[in-house]
């Protein structure tokens, strides 16, 4: 059997590792073409280029790296077409992604796998329908996205996401972790994002939101878990921060000194996203407060269909955790928020463990649920099971 498979970031990297493995188990002879990153490299992926060169995010950071953009679309779609595989998976990233299926299905009927729904129940819902035309199937992380795909024509699985195996720390190692860094008091993560766009918009939202935080809880530590690509740009955006904030660099960290973070924290700062997930996981509460361009922010606002972006209040179908987003994310709301979590422990951990819970914790691996996913879909499933 041969896949080709793409991820264009940090957390599609990860599932597409996943992915692979599962395949494996089920397919032991399944070969793997593609794109991806040190996770889907370590499962014997050799990618054609770079991951971050097509991980881009908002309107205008497209437009800005359309034309190279646009080049890497036609070079993977080519690449596809000439490898004839018998199932392409495009993780995530649609703005990539979709475009390389399109491409593919003019030329091609191989099957299409899309991992990762789009927010079509958060805005612009006719994507699904345009999606149908190239996609046969999507693979769903949330459990109430299938029926929105389905409605539209495509087959749709939830798989489960893949924050429930995520290994957490102890309370003996986040005891630990805090001896280690010498952080006798209360203690806040700081989680600006893995992309250059999100660290160049937030950094400068979040150094102020520090200096207020110090200028009221001079006790808080702030540490922040960065994310590889970005850990320079990091290090040196908290340079002048109060307080010696201390930077969990990955380059010299397993991984166990991040996972102690998260479980030691009192509080965490972060940027939308699945780092809410992996907060809930380790039971941590938080504040998200997210900013975009200009234009992007005016087109996305004028588009939501929902009153919130942060996944545990959507899965939970509550509104525990306090979220900034576009103009609303400015330091001294954000810095208020932050404390009032601090100061009101236990506000969130009902809203924590029931997304855990709905996420499919305790289930079969994501990873091997989406393997058979894919197998039932070309109709090899009841041979592999």
């Amino acid at each position: 059997m041969r896949v080709f498979i793409t991820a264009g970031e940090a957390s599609g990297d990860k599932l597409g590792a996943a992915l692979m493995q599962g395949l494996r188990q089920l397919v032991p002879d399944v070969e793997f073409r593609g794109i991806g990153g040190t996770l889907m490299e370590q499962e014997g992926l050799e990618s054609l280029f770079p991951m971050d060169e097509i991980s881009v995010m908002g309107v205008s950071e497209i437009l800005k790296e359309y034309r190279h953009l646009k080049a890497r679309i036609r070079e993977t779609a080519d690449a596809v077409i000439a490898d004839k595989p018998d199932v392409l998976i495009t993780i995530d990233l649609p703005e990539f992604s979709l475009r390389v299926n399109k491409l593919v299905k003019e030329v091609s009927d191989v099957r299409v796998v899309h991992y990762v729904a789009p927010t079509v129940w958060a805005w612009r819902p006719k994507r699904a329908g345009k999606m149908a035309h190239h996609v046969d199937q999507v693979l769903a992380l949330l459990p109430f996205e299938p029926p929105y795909m389905q409605a539209a024509g495509m087959d749709c699985d939830f798989v489960g996401h893949p924050v429930v195996t995520d290994q957490i720390a102890t309370q003996a190692e986040a005891d630990a972790f805090r001896v280690k860094h010498a952080i006798k008091g209360p203690m806040a993560l700081v989680l600006p994002g893995s992309r250059r766009s999100e660290i160049g918009r937030l950094m400068p939202i979040f150094a102020q939101t520090a200096a207020l935080l110090h200028d009221k809880r001079p006790d808080l530590r702030l540490v922040l878990p960065a994310a590889g690509n970005v850990v320079d740009a990091v290090q040196e955006a908290v340079r002048d921060w109060p307080g010696a904030p201390l930077v969990i660099d990955p380059r010299q960290d397993d991984g166990s000194d991040k996972r102690a973070a998260f479980r030691a924290a009192d509080v965490a700062l972060a940027a939308s996203g699945t780092v809410s997930l992996e907060l809930a996981a380790a039971g941590t509460p938080m504040v998200i407060a997210y900013d975009m361009s200009w234009l992007s922010r005016q087109i996305i606002g004028r588009m939501m269909l929902v009153d919130t972006v942060t996944l545990v209040n959507l899965v939970s179908e509550t509104r525990a955790v306090p979220e900034f987003i576009g103009k609303d994310c400015l330091p001294g709301p954000i810095a208020d928020a932050v404390l009032h979590e601090l100061d009101a422990p236990g506000t969130q951990q009902e809203a924590m463990r029931l997304t855990m819970e709905r996420l499919g914790l305790g289930g079969e691996h994501p990873g091997l649920r989406a393997a058979r996913a894919v197998l039932n879909g070309l109709g090899q499933g009841a041979t592999r099971h």
